[in-house]
């Protein structure tokens, strides 16, 4: 039998993190549990008062954050809030396919455009790798806003 999985991340800000990987990955925030938004409601506002209802403390309310692939394919991510700074390199990282089907020039290009779009939203460029047939296609190595790398593949 075959195992879902969840990939969490540490942030000090889940919610900003989540929101820069949703918009990244084209996931969407999950509403609260028992809670039926209407077409186009913001699902972060729902939490918001979700959790003002529940009581939860307006400090505690950023201690978490979850998006989700809206065609139940890809893996549910979770963002939790940790005190420390990340210090070293991640161990796993993400390799975001930016560019599927496209090689050489026209795939650099892609992964270019996409870069100069995270990076507006706080992502850094690490470095770029150049493409080496047969055994390299060529990629970007990123940073999100906390400092966690991926790769734009």
């Amino acid at each position: 039998m075959s195992r879902q999985i969840q990939v969490t991340f540490d942030a000090h800000d889940p919610r900003a993190l989540s929101t820069f990987w949703r918009d990244l990955l084209g996931y969407v925030h999950p509403g609260p549990p028992g809670v039926d938004l209407p077409e186009g409601a913001d699902p972060l506002a729902a939490w918001d008062d979700f959790l003002a209802e529940l009581g939860v403390p307006e400090e505690a309310r950023n201690s978490r954050s979850a998006i989700e692939d809206p065609e139940g394919e890809g893996p549910r991510v979770f963002f939790q809030q940790v005190p420390e700074d990340k210090v070293a390199k991640n161990r796993v990282h993400l390799d975001v396919r930016a560019a599927p089907g496209l090689e050489g020039d026209e795939r650099m290009a892609a992964l270019e455009t996409e870069c100069e779009r995270l990076v507006a939203r706080g992502a850094s460029r690490l470095r770029r790798i150049e493409p080496a047939p047969p055994m390299e296609a060529g990629f970007l190595v990123m940073a999100d806003p906390e400092g966690n790398e991926f790769c734009l593949d």
